[in-house]
């Protein structure tokens, strides 16, 4: 296999684990009542505060949040390998 190609699909892999660990992280904005919001760099994870109210994920900034996280990890990845070269 490609070593670019291994480098990528284990960015993916911990970018989404990443991602879905940062819906532990309250992020909600000062002075909002009424929900909890979780996800970083975007909230993607919106938790109505009312009984009974649906728990919302906005796919969208999931998914950026998922690119996000790949890039950065790959970007991470493949400075090690540059570095273990020389």
């Amino acid at each position: 296999m490609d070593k670019q190609l291994k480098l990528g699909i284990i960015a993916l892999v911990v970018g989404i684990v990443v991602t879905l660990l940062t819906a532990l992280v309250n992020v909600t904005p000062a002075g909002l009542t009424g929900a909890t919001w979780y996800g970083l760099p975007l909230p993607w994870f919106i938790v109505i505060v009312y009984p009974g109210s649906p728990t919302r994920i906005r796919p969208l900034r999931l998914v950026a949040d998922i690119v996000f996280w790949a890039i950065v990890v790959w970007v991470i990845l493949y400075v090690v390998s540059k570095v273990r070269k020389k």
